[in-house]
């Protein structure tokens, strides 16, 4: 076996309204109405790194599972299946892994200059604020898109999009209304939770949402500005 260690860190961290882990969709490419700021630290923020990347309509990023504790298992319990089953965590997603790097593909929006560099504004991640970036790759879709690809019990269990509803009270921007609903559509709650007793609580951005499961639909109950 190579005793080859390799170190890396990271060259940007994501900006986004996804204050915790919950709430933040489980793929890429899902939450497409909201956005988020690739902010790249100074020695990575020189224009010329970033020459001729409007040419990409999507990148891929390489980015770190920054709060799992460092720990991992050989088999996990994937939300798709319930929890209720085990599998390789190679034939997983899963976050927690041998080294904890995820890979996302999201919309490239914009290219900005800042004062400190070049800001990528992108949409469609599923990293949490804060998030560190260690590469930033252009999706090629010749090589990328394999539409015979077969997707394992992921084809079974594809994302279920529930209906978004408000109560009469809630008076919110047309926007900020739209980034909710297609957040919540995607069902944050945990596979094995279908109480409709429960109140569930998101932090998004400068908001608590509160919102139950009730007739088959999300509704929000209450949303209040944090403090």
């Amino acid at each position: 076996m190579s005793d080859i260690k390799v170190s890396i860190e990271p060259i940007a961290y994501i900006k986004n309204g996804y204050n915790e882990k919950f709430g933040a969709p489980r793929q890429s490419g899902l939450a497409k109405s909201v956005k988020s700021q690739i902010v790249f630290e100074k020695n990575y923020s020189d224009e010329a790194l970033f020459r001729e990347i409007e040419q990409y309509s999507h990148l891929w990023l390489i980015w770190g599972f920054s709060e799992n504790g460092g720990e991992w298992s050989p088999t996990v319990r994937p939300p798709k299946l319930g929890g209720n089953k085990r599998v390789g965590v190679f034939a997983t997603r899963s976050p927690f892994r041998p080294n904890g790097l995820g890979l996302s593909c999201v919309k490239l929006e914009s290219v900005e200059k800042a004062k400190n560099g070049i800001i990528l504004v992108v949409s469609g991640a599923d990293l949490k604020n804060d998030t560190p970036i260690f590469d930033v790759k252009p999706y090629l879709p010749y090589v990328d898109n394999i539409p015979d690809a077969l997707g394992g019990f992921s084809d079974e269990h594809k994302e279920d999009y529930l209906c978004v509803e408000f109560i009469e009270s809630i008076e919110i921007d047309h926007d900020l209304k739209t980034e909710i609903i297609e957040i919540l559509s995607l069902d944050p709650r945990p596979q094995y939770q279908d109480s409709e007793d429960r109140v569930y609580g998101i932090s998004y951005k400068n908001i608590e949402i509160k919102f139950v499961y009730k007739d088959s639909k999300i509704l929000v109950t209450d949303i209040e500005v944090i403090k």
